[in-house]
């Protein structure tokens, strides 16, 4: 079967980009590349971590997203919206008083993606239980992970939890909701909104799925500065209505954050790790065993999980906090007997536990050198004798971003050896 490309939300801007290499520099995976002086990237090792968007001095790299009037295709518009969306206003900024203003800019009806966090939980725990000769297992809940493992770590794909995410099975739910309220299912629009690249292409091409259940991707940025434009417009003397319970549990809230998933865990051996770089060395150990021992592996591609997510207005530490206090405040009314409404889910456990579960995730390696095993050994060999003559310095200006990436160039013929300008130099008599 043919490799369906990856779709990724992070673009290059040839007309500004200057070529400056920090993009190619900062990317874990060695997606990019820069060539006639433009960065240039590389689709199958990219897994869309955000990483050169942080660094690009000139904002040439930039994220897709839908059009915001798209929603006003569906009769029915739904918002999707994470926790970390609430974490980024101020404390006096209530949650009852951004789902009116979500309204009044357009959506008809609003749900947090983490309202399915107890059956999300419950199947991984469930998995877990049924498959104990699989260890570690690795949470699917950050994108970037999955195709993180995909292409760099191809040998642990079978080690990844093969369920939906929370936003899979929070868009499940409600389309399903809707449907039974007699809403004709070509009239209902799902739109997440997201607080990072990764969530943006895993809907537009999903894991072990045909098609995702959401209809479009609204960048969290531009719908912040759409959300509090309105709170600045309404001023101090805003009478809001108050929602009559919460709509998400503590559990669902903190879920987001790092070890939000490892606490609702029955492993008996767990590590929640973030930020991109932590997460390589650690399955590099994980590859080599050089990590026993460990049942569940929390994964996530940004520092401080998705309060740190490129798309996100606000310091991640404070958005932390934030949504710390909001788990708090719930817990206390749950600890008082309040039910929050995701116990409305309830009735559809059993059809959400029932298609839980997605296809096979493949493996997708940067590695393979051809298809034809004895070429790709001859291209292994021609690699390893280019490496032994660089330099190894690795200082990027060929436009690779490594001495090793150069010499596998080399053999792809996407480059040439005289592209190091310490192989143009002519040696120095003695």
């Amino acid at each position: 079967m043919e490799k369906v490309p990856f779709f990724h939300a992070l673009t290059i801007d040839q007309e500004t980009c200057i070529g400056c290499s920090h993009c190619m520099k900062s990317c874990p995976t060695e997606a990019l590349r820069v060539r006639n002086g433009k960065a240039v990237l590389q689709p199958d090792r990219c897994i869309d971590c955000g990483n050169c968007f942080k660094v690009c001095p000139t904002k040439s790299i930039y994220v897709k997203q839908d059009d915001f009037d798209d929603i006003f295709d569906y009769a029915c518009r739904v918002a999707l919206v994470p926790s970390v969306f609430m974490g980024q206003f101020p404390n006096d900024i209530t949650v009852s008083r951004i789902y009116q203003i979500l309204k009044e800019i357009g959506f008809t009806y609003i749900i947090e993606t983490e309202a399915t966090v107890p059956i999300y939980t419950e199947a991984k725990n469930l998995y877990a239980a049924e498959h104990p000769d699989i260890r570690p297992l690795i949470s699917t809940y950050c994108p970037a992970i999955v195709r993180l493992i995909q292409v760099k770590f191809p040998g642990l794909v079978d080690n990844l939890i093969p369920i939906k995410a929370p936003i899979d099975l929070t868009a499940m739910y409600i389309r399903r909701k809707l449907e039974k309220e007699d809403w004709n299912p070509e009239d209902i629009g799902i739109f997440y909104i997201t607080p990072c690249a990764a969530k943006i292409a895993a809907v537009k091409t999903p894991v072990g799925e045909d098609k995702s259940l959401v209809d479009g991707v609204i960048n969290m940025d531009s719908l912040y500065n759409r959300v509090f434009k309105r709170i600045k417009e309404q001023g101090h003397g805003f009478k809001e209505q108050k929602l009559p319970v919460s709509q998400l549990s503590a559990d669902g809230v903190l879920t987001a954050l790092t070890n939000g998933e490892r606490r609702l865990s029955n492993a008996k051996h767990s590590y929640s790790i973030d930020e991109i770089h932590n997460v390589i060395e650690f399955l590099e150990k994980v590859e080599n065993d050089e990590v026993e021992n460990v049942d569940f592996l929390e994964l996530r591609a940004c520092d401080q999980s998705c309060p740190g997510g490129i798309l996100t207005c606000d310091n991640r530490f404070m958005m932390c906090e934030r949504i710390f206090a909001r788990a708090r405040k719930i817990a206390e009314r749950e600890r008082n007997g309040e039910q929050t409404k995701d116990h409305e889910i309830e009735a559809e456990r059993n059809f959400l536990a029932r298609n839980v579960k997605v296809g096979a995730i493949k493996p997708r390696s940067m590695l393979v050198l051809d298809e034809d095993i004895t070429q790709a050994l001859e291209k292994m060999q021609r690699i390893n004798q280019l490496r032994a003559k660089l330099p190894q310095k690795d200082c990027g200006v060929c436009g690779a971003p490594t001495c090793d990436a150069l010499a596998h160039d080399v053999v792809m013929g996407e480059a040439k050896i005289t592209d190091c300008i310490f192989m143009k130099q002519e040696p120095t008599p003695l």
